[in-house]
């Protein structure tokens, strides 16, 4: 009888992890999928002039939302049915993907999440450093008057336009640093830090020895530097990089810290970073839209045109820095159901 009664414990007690680290990857996928949705979402509306779910299900007025003052044209609502659908398959995607993947571990899916983080930012260090290069170059030959004789009227012109520089320099070089992220593994952007100084020194060499400055000078090093700040973020919180300032946490067990740190990662890192998303991205003439929208420079007139790409760097960290919340909250559940802990060394070594 005992031994009946063990087995029914046993069987009750896996099914309840199984459901339990089902309902904990099915959640952690769909806020990372959704997030991701909606920086898309963002791109359609506010560049391509698609209605959006909002203005959708107003159009309907579905889910309580009030009927729209100005009906959607029928492009307008076959584009909104597109997103809308989209949106549907996103969330059935990611029930199919849990459920196929449903033996896998909490920390192999905390590891995928580190490893997408790590692309991102490998990504988006060659990204900085290959267009601060190319940027910084074209500044120069126009402040030194030597486009014209380059690359004659016409284009020295356009160069000189910041939508033009942004579309056909900038964002092509961007996709580029995505094939070469993908290629060359690495956290590159700790050679930001290297970058930073010499693009320092060469203007103090300059400056002291040369007499020579220019505007575009210093806006490198402030584009590099902002990104090594914003991008080294969410690989110092994998890796407990941050320096901690507590009175209580150092003598929490292992599974107090575990539970502190998958609330901080629900109830104040995720809200962060949706915070710095929905604030900066609701609206045309949001604080992050708005400088990408424009291609916004800096006001000195011939300094280096990526201060719209600052902006972007927000949106990165936040992007980034939620994965690895979400990563770094399966790691943490993965210890409270009982699964083994990886290792930060096999995030270092595979990232």
């Amino acid at each position: 009888m005992s031994n009946s009664e063990d087995i029914k414990t046993f069987n009750s007690s896996s099914n309840g992890r199984y459901w339990t680290a089902f309902m904990l990857r099915l959640f952690s996928w769909l806020m990372i999928s959704l997030t991701l949705l909606f920086l898309v979402n963002n791109y359609l509306i506010f560049w391509r002039e698609w209605p959006g779910l909002w203005n959708f299900f107003s159009h309907q007025e579905w889910f309580g939302f009030s009927p729209l003052r100005t009906p959607l044209s029928e492009d307008a609502q076959l584009l909104g049915w597109v997103q809308t659908i989209i949106m549907v398959l996103i969330i059935l995607l990611n029930i199919l993907y849990v459920q196929k993947n449903s033996k896998r571990e909490l920390n192999e899916d905390a590891l995928i999440m580190a490893r997408f983080a790590a692309y991102l930012t490998r990504a988006c260090f060659w990204a900085v450093f290959i267009v601060g290069c190319f940027d910084i170059v074209i500044s120069f030959l126009r402040v030194e008057d030597f486009l014209k004789p380059l690359f004659g009227d016409f284009m020295a012109i356009e160069l000189g336009r910041s939508v033009f520089r942004g579309t056909f320099v900038h964002y092509p070089l961007i996709v580029l640093s995505f094939v070469i992220a993908y290629f060359v593994r690495g956290l590159g952007f700790t050679w930001l830090a290297l970058l930073v100084v010499v693009a320092e020194l060469q203007i103090v060499i300059s400056r002291f020895v040369y007499s020579y400055e220019q505007a575009f000078m210093g806006d490198l090093v402030r584009m590099w530097y902002a990104a090594l700040f914003l991008f080294a973020s969410s690989y110092a919180l994998i890796t407990e990089g941050h320096v901690r300032v507590d009175v209580l946490y150092s003598r929490f067990t292992a599974k107090t810290q575990a539970i502190s740190n998958a609330a901080g990662c629900l109830l104040l890192g995720v809200p962060l970073c949706w915070v710095i998303l929905t604030t900066g991205m609701w609206g045309k003439g949001s604080s992050l839209n708005s400088p990408l929208l424009s291609f916004e420079v800096y006001q000195q007139g011939f300094g280096m045109y990526t201060k719209y790409l600052m902006v972007g760097f927000l949106i990165v960290f936040a992007l980034c820095m939620l994965v690895q919340f979400m990563g770094y909250f399966l790691k943490c559940t993965a210890e409270l159901i009982g699964e083994e802990i990886e290792q930060k060394q096999q995030f270092n070594e595979e990232t």
